[in-house]
């Protein structure tokens, strides 16, 4: 493989590994809501972050696969993963307040 195509592809399973944590945690934070009402002010940036990193997950695996079979469209879709990381990171970049 080639490096570019490892790099993608650690970005890939980075990428879907916390998209997978992140579900796991709404789906322990819905059953608990119940008994611990101060869990709902969570919801809202827990729900912008798996909808953030599965649109990362779901480009990086389009230019994965684009990048493995050499599609010509390979490109746009590593275009498409750049935008989305830098999405990622901005959203969670420290800010002063």
């Amino acid at each position: 493989m080639r490096p570019f195509t490892v790099l993608i592809g650690i970005i890939l399973g980075s990428a879907a590994s916390t998209t997978f944590g992140l579900g796991a945690v709404l789906i322990v934070f819905s059953v608990l809501a119940g008994e611990h009402p101060d869990l709902s002010r969570e919801l809202p940036r827990l729900l912008l972050s798996l909808a953030a990193f599965g649109i990362l997950t779901a480009a990086s695996a389009g230019s994965f696969l684009g990048q493995i079979k050499a599609r010509p469209w390979r490109g746009w879709a590593h275009l498409a993963t750049a935008a989305c990381l830098s999405a990622v990171v901005f959203l969670y970049w420290p800010r002063r307040n």
